[in-house]
């Protein structure tokens, strides 16, 4: 069951970057906070094999498209508008 947790005393800097953080991803502080603690206490236990195989896998899913290099920078600067 979850359980609520208040923090006091926060310092301002500590303050100001989660909160750009959390609008950064378009998160509460609340989640935000969450997200921040589970990545530091509870860290992704997947191997360097295990990750490289799940990329693997991933780029295997992707459409096989061949894109030159004028039309990826093209993308690039469309993106920018």
């Amino acid at each position: 069951m979850p359980t609520t947790l208040t923090l006091k005393n926060i310092p301002d800097e500590v303050y100001e970057r989660l909160k750009a953080s959390a609008e950064a991803h378009r998160r509460s502080l609340n989640s935000e906070a969450i997200v921040c603690l589970e990545s530091v206490l509870l860290p992704d236990r997947m191997s360097a094999a295990e990750r490289l195989e799940r990329a693997r896998a991933l780029r295997a899913e992707l459409p096989r498209a061949k894109y030159a290099v004028g039309d990826i920078d093209a993308f690039k600067r469309e993106g920018r508008r």
